[in-house]
């Protein structure tokens, strides 16, 4: 069976410390936790009951076949998935700050996810897709940015809808300027753009709950654009709508993952039903939905340990 989303991109090994609030150089211990956004989010869609492949590139080391593993596992189709020779699977080493938040550092010099060439991809998971998602760190260098491309543009010629989440990495890109134009030069592409508060700022350079700031950003031809504003919910915006939709309130303890969360939440429920783009009221319900995932992810450390079924996610909209 053709697998509804596709997922490309980076998926790698987080490293968390074992206690939060301290500093990489302070820690004593780490847990190791799979990670990268678009395989957080294959995974997240799978939780919900959804259909999701991803397609990427990891090192031929135990790492990577750990992360092979954990997709398999989580009933994601890993038909797409690659190892390299001579490069090593990505790590990440993660600060978790008391409030959840984190800072990274990461190791890839080059990491078998970079190296993914256009002639590796699985362009056939691709064109039976109903979405093809995927961010922006695969931009950063060649050969995976052409990869990236080709893997793009055989999705729309097949018809499929592209999701982008940029998943701001700063200090991946050579300057904040080269991430800002990298992030933004496939732009136009997208049909779904989900993006943060802070991806917003950091995007335009303005205030991020400035509406001016998000119009610089919405394109008459999207479907859809949700700009998610961490415990306070969301806002959306179509070609004839535009609202809020609030968040729940929970404990945070670490907040990887949660828009990974967000996201696949979402994207199940444009597979399930894109009339989503057009009644409001589907609109909200799947916006409700997916930020009730995206709150309970923040309550357990790593991301994809944390990825909620959907009847966690009810029983918190419930309350």
């Amino acid at each position: 069976m053709a697998s509804s989303i596709v997922c490309f991109g980076e998926m790698l090994i987080d490293f968390v410390p074992d206690t939060a609030g301290v500093s990489l150089a302070e820690s004593q211990g780490f847990l190791k936790a799979p990670g990268g956004a678009p395989a957080n989010v294959a995974c997240a869609i799978t939780k919900l009951g959804g259909s999701s492949a991803f397609i990427g590139k990891v090192g031929k080391d135990e790492f990577g076949y750990m992360l092979a593993e954990i997709l398999k596992k989580n009933g994601v189709n890993a038909d797409g998935v690659l190892f390299d020779e001579h490069a090593r699977t990505a790590l990440a080493f993660v600060t978790l700050k008391k409030n959840g938040e984190r800072e990274f550092m990461f190791y890839r010099n080059p990491s078998a996810d970079m190296l993914l060439k256009e002639s590796e991809l699985n362009k056939d998971l691709i064109k039976k897709a109903k979405i093809f998602h995927y961010g922006s760190i695969s931009l950063i260098t060649e050969p995976c940015r052409s990869a990236h491309m080709a893997a793009m543009k055989t999705a729309k010629e097949a018809g499929v809808l592209l999701s982008y989440d940029p998943n701001v990495r700063l200090p991946l890109w050579p300057s904040p300027e080269a991430a800002r134009e990298g992030i933004m030069s496939i732009w136009n592409e997208a049909d779904f753009i989900k993006v943060s508060d802070d991806e917003v700022a950091f995007l335009t350079q303005k205030d991020s709950s400035d509406e001016e700031a998000v119009k610089l950003l919405w394109r008459d031809h999207f479907k859809l654009m949700v700009v998610t504003d961490g415990e306070k919910g969301c806002r959306y915006y179509t070609k004839t709508l535009k609202g809020k939709v609030a968040g729940y309130s929970v404990k945070a303890v670490d907040t990887t993952g949660a828009g990974d969360s967000f996201v696949g939440s979402i994207l199940c429920s444009i597979a399930k039903d894109d009339s989503i783009f057009t009644d409001e009221g589907k609109l909200t319900e799947a916006l409700k939905l997916a930020n009730a995932c995206g709150a309970i992810c923040t309550t357990k450390k790593g991301a994809i340990p944390a990825l909620p079924s959907i009847s966690d996610a009810q029983t918190l909209m419930s309350k």
